[in-house]
């Protein structure tokens, strides 16, 4: 990336998360120390930005998801925290935490057998490409505070992020937090209808279009909760920064 390209990314990013002024923020699609990126711990860079001490990175793919990659493996660490050894290059998922992390859980979602046909600009018009999916994860942070907060990022593949979000909520329920008000699932959930992403049990805490973010269309991210609801807290809505292809989705909770 050029040196003047890296330059306004960072000032997005920095005037952003300025912005947003977070106590926990959830990444996806981010880089770990990426050639295209720079090089860069895009998970740490973020932590360093607020002022945070607790952060981590779980990979999804080891590798570029534009270049060659492979599934990680027993050997790879599947959680990097601020507290691990360098890691092989990746990209994948992560949290930034100013309130005090006491542990970090990941639960592996296989991907889908199948890809799609996804359209991209390429030299002006639009082109369309087989994509294929990639395994996910799910990344937990158990607070000091007690509350449990997961970030995800779900398959592309209609019906195949669904089954992964029924895990997911399923898995919630097992890191031993009796108290399900203190539990809340966030993240690019790619559902872009709030009934199948809340089901029966769980409820959307914030409803607003996230994608695409310069002309939102519909609302794939999302905030879920089973006890809490939309009135229990505070959506804080920000307009398109050029910063990323999704609006940034923000609530503010009364610990």
């Amino acid at each position: 990336m050029p040196p003047d390209k890296e330059a306004d990314n960072a000032t997005l990013l920095n005037a952003a998360l300025g912005q947003l002024a977070s106590d926990v923020i959830g990444l996806q699609e981010v880089d770990y120390f990426l050639e295209r990126s720079g090089k860069h711990n895009q998970v740490a860079h973020v932590a360093a930005q607020m002022g945070a001490k607790d952060w981590a990175f779980a990979p999804s793919l080891m590798g570029s998801p534009d270049e060659e990659w492979r599934n990680p493996n027993e050997r790879d660490a599947k959680v990097v925290t601020q507290s691990s050894d360098e890691s092989l290059p990746g990209y994948g998922i992560g949290m930034v935490s100013k309130l005090p992390v006491t542990s970090w859980h990941r639960l592996d979602l296989k991907g889908s057998p199948v890809g799609v046909l996804m359209a991209f600009p390429v030299d002006g018009k639009m082109k369309r490409f087989y994509v294929r999916d990639h395994p996910r994860s799910a990344l937990a942070a158990h607070l000091e505070n007690g509350w449990l907060i997961i970030n995800t990022h779900l398959s592309f593949v209609p019906g195949f992020s669904l089954m992964q979000l029924i895990k997911i909520k399923r898995w919630a329920n097992t890191l031993g937090v009796d108290d399900k008000s203190k539990i809340i699932l966030m993240g690019d959930l790619n559902i872009p209808m709030a009934i199948f992403a809340h089901g029966f049990k769980w409820k959307s805490l914030a409803t607003q279009r996230t994608f695409p973010s310069w002309y939102p269309k519909v609302q794939i991210d999302y905030f879920l909760s089973q006890s809490l609801t939309a009135k229990d807290v505070r959506h804080i809505s920000y307009p398109h920064s050029g910063m990323s292809d999704h609006l940034p989705l923000q609530i503010e909770v009364d610990l």
